[in-house]
């Protein structure tokens, strides 16, 4: 609609019939696209209403304002039937879209999937358990140590052939990623006494890799200390935790061995849980026991003299048996796992079983 020749009289006549047609536009309206087509005819840039408020200049200075005043009322009368008929057709559209989807409020949620611990913080956890029913306590240590409680407070001097097989990663400052959890042991007697009973779980880092070695793994080392603390409390103690760990009727066996921080030792063996101690499974030689009947599940014996020693402790006075327990071998054996890679491949498959 064109402006006519400017005058008050022609301008509030022009105003109030493009209010009158907007309006009835507006409120005819079905659907958006219909509002927008209104907006643009009215309020756009060469809208019906732009023109009007442009030939407000052709108007007496004195005049100016009144009009100015009618033409800003009509404009907001355009503006908020515009917004009141926008959300109009949003809340019939919005009921509409309800209504033909049936939505029923009082099913369900779709379940959400939850996280779990990983299988061997659970199997870490069960272990340092059996430990805790049985009397010890838990205790922690750095994982970057220093080579005297790491090696020399162990009775593992610098010379000692004990060191090329625990395969160090160091780092700077002569400082070193502790091969075993055993420094938590010399750590909790510098400033504990005795009696001492405890198990020192965590990460340690060793320099292999393969199907039953990883780089990093976890052990849990156990101590006790105290007077007239002999070899049958350590086989008192471990056969106990073989059997809560493995079942009652499972059969455990001590081998000598040789470890620098205790004498004498012992290497502990289960019956195979994979073929029941009998060494062959189907008919075949059993590949993980390698048809013995029996495997090596941890390391053991009574704290050498010289390491009570380097922690102040009257070595003719106490006595102590110590184990190391490698975690991953646990949880492979438990969960019938043969490659310890699996643990850490981050495959959903692999943990979504545990």
């Amino acid at each position: 609609m064109k402006a006519a020749a400017a005058s008050p009289a022609s301008i509030k006549t022009q105003l109030a019939e493009i209010e009158a047609d907007a309006l009835g536009r507006i409120h005819g309206a079905e659907e958006a696209s219909q509002l927008e087509r209104v907006r643009v005819d009215v309020l756009g840039k060469k809208g019906s209403l732009t023109g009007v408020l442009r030939a407000l200049s052709a108007l007496p200075a004195e005049q100016r304002p009144k009009a100015g005043k009618i033409a800003n009322t009509v404009k907001q009368a355009i503006d908020e039937a515009l917004a009141d008929r926008t959300a109009q057709l949003a809340q019939r559209a919005r009921a509409e879209r309800l209504q033909g989807s049936r939505l029923d409020i009082t099913l369900p949620a779709a379940g959400q999937p939850r996280g779990h611990m990983h299988p061997l913080s659970t199997v870490m956890d069960e272990l340092c358990e059996v430990f805790h029913s049985l009397g010890f306590s838990v205790v922690e240590g750095p994982e970057i140590e220093d080579d005297y409680h790491n090696f020399e407070a162990l009775n593992i001097p610098a010379d000692h052939p004990a060191r090329d097989m625990q395969d160090t990663f160091f780092v700077n400052g002569g400082r070193l990623l502790r091969t075993h959890t055993s420094p938590v042991q010399i750590r909790t007697m510098e400033h504990g006494s005795p009696p001492l009973m405890v198990v020192a779980p965590g990460t340690v880092y060793r320099h292999d890799d393969d199907v039953t070695h990883s780089p990093m793994f976890h052990q849990i080392e156990g101590l006790m200390v105290g007077t007239d603390i002999h070899f049958g409390h350590l086989k008192g103690v471990l056969t106990a935790f073989l059997r809560r760990t493995f079942g009652e009727a499972v059969a455990v066996r001590f081998r000598p061995s040789y470890f620098p921080f205790t004498e004498p030792s012992a290497e502990v063996d289960i019956a195979c849980v994979m073929c029941g101690g009998t060494g062959s499974a189907a008919e075949v030689t059993c590949r993980v026991c390698k048809g013995s009947g029996w495997l090596e599940v941890l390391g053991s014996g009574m704290v050498n003299p010289e390491v009570f020693r380097r922690v102040g402790y009257d070595a003719e006075r106490y006595t102590g048996f110590a184990f190391g327990i490698g975690v991953e071998r646990i949880a492979m054996l438990k969960l019938r796992i043969d490659d310890i890679r699996l643990f850490y491949s981050n495959d959903m498959r692999f943990l979504e079983q545990f």
